[in-house]
């Protein structure tokens, strides 16, 4: 098995393209669609990317995978799968929760929250064939309800549950997030892999302007991890998370990110000016 990670330097996040050498049966992982919140616009450079890839390695791309509802970037998944017609857009079933929690926060009343703007939702301890590529999925909440790693033999694909050991792990501050939650889903599911298993983060955001890494293993996070090890009480992390939390702003492209990826990566509909619209709450 073969995986090539791709770095979106705006939003700090990881894209991974995972495939099989000999049957070119292959998946991605969180890919970003480009958007600038100044004017509005967005494109396609790095979905394009991915593409360029996959053609010149021939690649049979079976699934496109979300590990949650991403608020730092809008998903180009709508777009990657208009362009390779077998892929299926899929993420955890508890993505219905925050489809309903955000479809009252932006009003959104025609949103449906069956999940059914996904082609699957994919339920815990599941194997998943994509091909001659198998994964199996681990429900992984905390920074979100509906977080969810994805485990290839012995590699996962942690999202933003776990994060590189000098950084620690993800906020549990949007809404339904809960460091109790995070806590669990790391120890106790993350950290039961063997040691030697090879994790693969959904950012690296360069702490002390370090070079990219995106790469770990469970026992070096178990051992040095900053914010979660091996020994860390339940009790000083959710302290932690709970002060940390708190002095965060929202992520900057959090209300447009939201609004299109609870919708499984699909743009608002034109309207009768032909213009799309994003909502903005304002608040006091």
């Amino acid at each position: 098995m073969k995986i090539q990670h791709f770095f979106d330097n705006d939003t700090f996040t990881l894209t991974y393209i995972v495939w099989d050498e000999q049957s070119r049966d292959a998946v991605i992982i969180d890919p970003v669609l480009d958007y600038n919140p100044n004017s509005g616009k967005f494109s396609y450079k790095s979905a394009d990317l991915h593409l360029e890839f996959i053609k010149k390695n021939e690649l049979n791309v079976h699934y496109i995978l979300e590990t949650h509802a991403h608020a730092d970037h809008l998903s180009s998944s709508v777009y990657l799968k208009k362009n390779l017609p077998k892929a299926k857009v899929a993420i955890g079933a508890p993505i219905k929760l925050v489809q309903e929690v955000f479809k009252g926060v932006f009003n959104m009343k025609e949103l449906k929250t069956d999940g059914s703007q996904f082609d699957q939702l994919l339920n815990e301890n599941e194997v998943v064939q994509a091909g001659s590529l198998s994964f199996k999925v681990l429900y992984t909440p905390g920074h979100t309800p509906a977080c969810a790693s994805y485990l290839f033999g012995d590699n996962v694909f942690t999202g933003d549950a776990l994060f590189m050991p000098d950084y620690g792990t993800g906020r549990c501050d949007f809404p339904k997030g809960c460091a109790e939650d995070l806590y669990h889903s790391v120890t106790q599911k993350l950290y039961t892999l063997p040691d030697s298993t090879k994790y693969f983060t959904g950012h690296d955001y360069l702490p002390n302007d370090r070079e990219l890494k995106f790469q770990s293993t469970i026992g070096e996070s178990k051992k040095s991890n900053i914010r979660l090890t091996g020994s860390t009480s339940k009790e000083d992390f959710v302290k932690f998370r709970r002060e940390r939390d708190a002095t965060l702003e929202a992520p900057r492209l959090l209300l447009p990110s939201i609004q299109v990826n609870i919708a499984a990566g699909h743009l608002p509909e034109a309207e009768d000016n032909g213009m799309r619209y994003l909502k903005l709450p304002i608040r006091e």
